[in-house]
This record gives structure tokens, sequence and C-alpha cells, in this order.
């Protein structure tokens, strides 16, 4: 009898990656064999993996592992775009994060990986109209990991959150695709307006430590913000803003400033050849 090949649905090359790493992992250093094993190996798929560090990073005093898990586990069956970004945000972390040399080290790791994913849960709750719930996830997510995401907030995928310490993302705020930033970015309000008042950034977008980007406005796509700048006004495309209050002061500098990570800003006598 012929072998029955797996069809192309079954196939997940990112998960099968991050077992054979976790196999390795454990050969060189056998005392984490118990964390690898409960985190990666214990688990079929990638979203039961993620919904288990989940409930285990999030679970108190006040709400259980299993209420969590199973929780998890309905979100990720639920929406399968949950687990499609969740290996986009693992890529994107893999390809632009020098210090990650491995597919496990963000699940197991990286708090920014993480509190998005754990975003994602509490974005499917609020999506579901289960508002107290995703209040509880965000609180958690502030606590244990420092980052601050409002579950209303829309985030797309391949998102890359370096370092991710005091992280801010207000309610009304839409993140794009194939966003990077780094600590301590705030995409806030600036006041006590009602309704939509938060950013818009756009795909492609760098946003480098310690920017704040304040109010209802727009970053265009491919645009940079420099470290520390208060960003009070639209950004157009493809250009890069910096200083408090930021302006532009010249072109990207290349096609995926996000992809790239290049923080080097390009000011108006490098703009200009003076």
């Amino acid at each position: 009898m012929a072998e029955t090949k797996p069809k192309i649905a079954q196939l997940d090359p990112v998960w099968e990656r991050v077992r054979e790493e976790a196999l390795e992992a454990i050969r060189a250093e056998p005392l984490l064999g118990g964390l690898v094993h409960s985190s990666l190996l214990h688990h079929p798929t990638l979203e039961r993996a993620l919904a288990y560090r989940f409930s285990l990073k999030l679970a108190s005093g006040e709400m259980s592992e299993q209420i969590l898990r199973e929780t998890a586990d309905e979100a990720y069956a639920s929406d399968p775009e949950i687990g499609q970004a969740a290996r986009a945000d693992l890529v994107a972390v893999f390809d632009r994060d020098p210090a990650c040399h491995r597919y496990l080290q963000p699940i197991l790791f990286f708090k920014g990986f993480q509190a998005v994913q754990a975003y994602r849960i509490g974005n499917w709750l609020w999506r579901q109209g289960r508002h107290d719930m995703a209040y509880f996830v965000q609180m958690r997510v502030s606590e244990v990991f420092g980052v601050d995401i409002h579950p209303a907030a829309r985030i797309g995928r391949g998102i890359m959150i370096d370092h991710a310490h005091s992280i801010v993302i207000g309610e009304t705020a839409v993140v794009g695709d194939n966003v990077s930033m780094l600590h301590s970015v705030t995409l806030g309000g600036t006041g006590k307006e009602d309704g939509d008042r938060h950013p818009k950034i756009g795909n492609g977008v760098l946003i480098g430590a310690g920017a704040k980007v304040l109010g209802n406005i727009r970053v265009g796509e491919c645009s940079r913000i420099a470290a520390g700048s208060v960003v009070l006004t639209d950004v157009p495309r493809c250009t890069t803003v910096a200083g408090i209050p930021a302006r532009v002061v010249g072109e990207a500098g290349c096609s995926q400033p996000s992809v790239s990570m290049d923080h080097l800003h390009i000011g108006e006598d490098r703009a200009t050849g003076r």
C-alpha cells in the first residue's frame, strides 16, 4: 500500500522548525527539558502551545490556568487568523531582531512577542462582546509583561516589538502589517476627548524607542519615527520624522524600514548634501 502523503494544508513549516529547535535545545541544555517539553513538544500545534503559554503566564489567584487555556483554545479554534498572525509575528521577530537566533526564543523568552499574542486573545474576546474578560487579559498583560494594549485596538500581522518595556497602545489605535517598534513607544491620545482619538500607523512603519505618537493622526506607510520623537501631526508616507514636536527630516532611507531596522535618520544636511 502506497504511503499517504500529508496534505499541503496540514504542513506547518514554522511549527516544525520550532519543534526541531526544541529538541536541539534539550540536547544542549538538559535542565530546560521540562520547560521545553511542557511549553512546546507536548503540543500538537503552535496554537495549542501558545494557548498553554498564555494561560501559564497570565494565571493568577483571580483566574485559573484552566479557564484561561480554555478561553485561548476557543479563540484559536474560532478565528484561524489569530494563529496565522502569530506565525507572521514569529517570523518577523526572527528576521528583524539580531538577538533572536531561533524561532523558539520569542515563544519562550521574549515578552514583546508573548504580549502581542495575549493581546490577540483579548482582542478576540472584545470582538465577541466579552469586554470584561478582555479587560482582565489587558490588565494581566500589563502586570506581567509591562505592555499595555487596549483590547479594542486593531493590530495587523508581522508585528515586532523589541524589548517591549512600557509599550502603550490606546483603544482606537490602528497598527498596520509589518510594523516594528521598540520599547517605551506610546500610541496615545492628547487629552480627555472621547471617540476616535488614537494614531493610525501604516504598513511597514518603524517606530524608534521612546517615541510618542499622539492623537487621531496618520503615519504613512513605510515611514520612520526617530527615537524620542513626539509626533502630533500626520506623517507622509516613506519619510523620516524626528524631534519634539516631530517634523520631516528626510526620506525613509529604504523601501522597508520596519524590516531593515535602520534607525539612522536622514537629516536635512544629509538629504541636501550640504
